[in-house]
């Protein structure tokens, strides 16, 4: 009997095992492994309007706004493209900082907007007003509290649309910090990266980020804004990537230059917050994306338990030992690369710590996907 149940945790380990190596080789790889070359001296392929929506940033504005205003996209000597600053009721003295800046950059202008949308929570009803205000067909969105990574952002991410391309998908990591918060955060940051960055490359693209994304606003219009899910909070980015973006649509962005970076969290609640907000909209996917995604997110989550069973009652101790020398090697040098190309390399001897502790973050997080309501206001 003991010897039946123990070949059942062996195969049951095994399974697991393979599916997750699976996933490494089939897709994570194509981030690993990413090697498209930009050309920063390439001339504006069209014009661009840059929306940022604001709510109190009065102090993340100063420090970021100009980065933006700064880009080096210019036909002759005048910016190709427009920075329009949508400022969500806010109660500092934004509108007076962003006011006394359109002076020196006639290229930025503010959207002021006092009084919020009833039934429409979170940052939906500013975007749309940026988004509708804009006077270019291509959009690309960033925060308030995001830097790009070089004057050469814009360049690079409109690069992404050639071949008739209507989306495309940027990195935002967040800035090194001291603390072992700061290496949590940014490694689920790039973990997540991870997968939405490699299912695009692999033609499944199923989400994207709103603090380096881009769009065709005409893409916008078509698929009615975000009428399809503005009842919820979160999703202003990740929802109409996943209801709009196709396999022919889509394009990926991956340059250190291009990145768009942040001030990550200093308390482990407000992650806490954070993280759950943005997990409440998993439910809301196509139903392919959230097999994919809940099947690597399973064996993922079983991996140690059933590692741990399989260990204690198998008779073929050599053989598990075995599976699990492949896995830790294919999971080892595809992270490894994959942390070189989202500039993340410090992280490498962290690898394995923190695949542990995902198996606490699933505990915590997942919950969120089936309860969570999120927050009415996004700020």
């Amino acid at each position: 009997m003991s010897d039946n149940l123990g070949l059942i945790f062996f195969y049951t380990f095994a399974a697991i095992a393979g599916i997750q190596v699976l996933y490494y080789l089939i897709f994570f790889s194509r981030v690993a492994f990413y090697r498209r070359k930009f050309d920063l001296d390439e001339p504006p392929g069209g014009d661009i309007s840059v929306i940022i929506c604001a709510k109190n940033e009065e102090r993340s504005l100063p420090m970021n706004l100009p980065t933006v205003l700064q880009q080096r996209y210019h036909v002759h000597s005048a910016p190709s493209y427009e920075v329009i600053v949508v400022n969500d009721n806010s109660e500092d003295d934004s509108k007076y900082y962003l006011a006394s800046i359109e002076n020196g950059y006639p290229h930025c202008r503010h959207i002021e907007i006092k009084q919020a949308a009833k039934f429409i929570p979170g940052k939906k009803y500013p975007l749309s007003i940026g988004i509708k205000g804009a006077k270019f067909e291509t959009v690309v969105l960033t925060d308030a509290d995001c830097k790009p990574g070089s004057i050469h952002w814009l360049n690079l991410m409109s690069q992404g649309f050639r071949n008739g391309k209507e989306i495309v998908l940027g990195y935002g990591p967040y800035y090194k910090k001291p603390g072992f918060l700061n290496k949590v955060i940014r490694y689920e940051t790039w973990f997540s990266a991870l997968q939405y960055l490699s299912f695009a490359l692999s033609g499944i693209p199923y989400m994207g980020v709103g603090r380096n994304l881009a769009y065709k606003k005409d893409l916008f219009f078509r698929h009615k804004g975000f009428t399809a899910h503005q009842h919820i909070a979160s999703g202003d980015d990740d929802l109409f990537v996943n209801r709009a973006a196709t396999s022919k649509n889509t394009a990926v962005v991956i340059d250190k230059l291009a990145f768009a970076y942040s001030e990550p969290k200093r308390k482990w609640k407000h992650w806490f917050g954070q993280k759950t907000r943005h997990m409440s909209t998993g439910r809301y996917y196509r139903t392919g994306h959230k097999f994919l995604l809940g099947l690597f997110s399973l064996t993922h989550f079983l991996f140690y338990p059933a590692l741990a069973l399989a260990l204690f009652y198998t008779p073929m101790l050599y053989f598990t030992l075995g599976i699990l020398g492949a896995r830790i090697l294919v999971q080892t040098v595809i992270s490894g690369f994959a942390l070189k190309t989202l500039d993340e390399r410090d992280l490498f001897w962290y690898v394995w710590l923190m695949d542990i502790l995902m198996f606490l973050y699933y505990v915590i997080f997942t919950p969120a996907l089936f309860f969570a309501k999120g927050r009415n206001k996004w700020k």
